[in-house]
C-alpha cells in the first residue's frame, strides 16, 4: 500500500514543490506514495471564508479557527498520524521520521498567523511538531521537510535497504565526513586510510571521526544517547567490506 500524505494548508499550490522532483518526485510518479494538499478554506462557514479572528485576551496577530481547522481534519482523519507544524512542538527526529515512514502515511497541518486555537490539539489527537528552533511564515515547509525525510526511508526510493544506515543521527551520532576524486584538490588530499584498500582501518576512522565531529558540533547528542560507543557499529563494517576502491 503507497504511503499517503494528506496536508492542510492555506497555499495548496505550494505543493507539491520541491516534493515533486528528484527522489520524492520520481517516488510520486511511480505510485511509491501519494499526496493531496487540502486549502483550509474550504471548510470556513460565512460568506468571507473566514479561517481565523482575534487572539482572547487581547494581542498581536490572528489565530486559526478551531472549528475551521476540525473540519479540515475531518474531512482526512482516517487513523493516520495527524501532525500540527508549530513551534511550540517537540523537536522531528529521525526516530519520529523511521515510524511514520513505516506507517500509511501522516495528515500534516500546517500553521499560518499566530497558530492553533489550542482546544484542537486535545479535540482531535493533534501531535504538534517543530522542525527547529526558530520561525517560519508557515508550517508548509516544515510539512515538506517531514515528507521528504519520511519518502526517502520508503522501500525501493533510496535504491538499496543499507543506503541510509549510517547517516546522520541514525546511531546517535553525526555521519562521518565524505571524499570523491580528485585526490588532490587545491592542496588538500583525501586522507590516506580512505586509499588504503584496509576496510576494518577505513571504518574504525570513519567511526572515530563522527565521534569527533558530534563531540565538537552536537555535543547534545553525546549527552542524549549516553556517550558514543568505542566500537564502529556493524552496518558501517558489513557496508565497507563490500566496497571497492574506484
Amino acid at each position: 500500500m503507497a504511503f499517503r500524505a494528506s496536508i492542510l494548508t492555506l497555499y495548496p499550490d505550494m505543493f507539491p514543490g520541491p516534493l515533486g522532483t528528484s527522489l520524492a518526485g520520481r517516488a510520486l510518479d511511480q505510485g511509491t506514495w501519494s499526496l493531496e494538499a487540502k486549502n483550509i478554506r474550504d471548510f470556513a462557514t460565512d460568506k468571507h471564508r473566514s479561517v481565523d479572528d482575534t487572539p482572547a485576551g487581547g494581542g498581536a496577530g490572528m489565530v486559526l479557527r478551531p472549528d475551521v481547522l476540525a473540519a479540515a481534519l475531518d474531512s482526512v482523519a482516517d487513523g493516520r498520524p495527524m501532525l500540527a507544524l508549530t513551534p511550540r512542538g517537540a523537536p522531528l527526529s529521525q526516530q519520529r521520521v523511521r515510524e511514520l515512514a513505516a506507517g500509511e502515511g501522516v495528515i500534516l497541518l500546517c500553521g499560518r498567523f499566530e497558530g492553533f486555537d489550542e482546544r484542537i490539539f486535545e479535540a482531535r489527537g493533534l501531535e504538534p511538531v517543530s522542525i527547529g528552533d526558530y520561525v517560519l511564515s508557515g508550517g508548509e515547509l516544515g510539512a515538506m521537510v517531514i515528507l521528504d525525510a519520511c519518502v526517502r526511508l520508503l522501500p525501493g526510493v533510496m535504491g538499496a535497504a543499507s543506503s541510509g544506515e549510517e547517516e546522520s543521527f541514525e546511531a546517535g551520532l553525526l555521519e562521518y565526513p565524505h571524499y570523491t576524486r580528485p585526490v588532490q584538490w587545491e592542496g588538500r588530499t583525501i586522507p590516506e586510510v580512505l586509499r588504503s584498500g584496509d576496510h576494518a582501518k577505513i571504518a574504525a576512522w570513519r567511526h572515530a571521526k563522527a565521534v569527533e565531529d558530534t563531540r565538537l558540533r552536537r555535543p547534545d547528542l553525546i549527552e542524549r544517547h549516553g556517550g558514543a560507543s568505542q566500537a564502529p557499529p556493524s552496518g558501517a563494517r558489513r557496508r565497507d567490506t563490500k566496497a571497492k576502491d574506484k
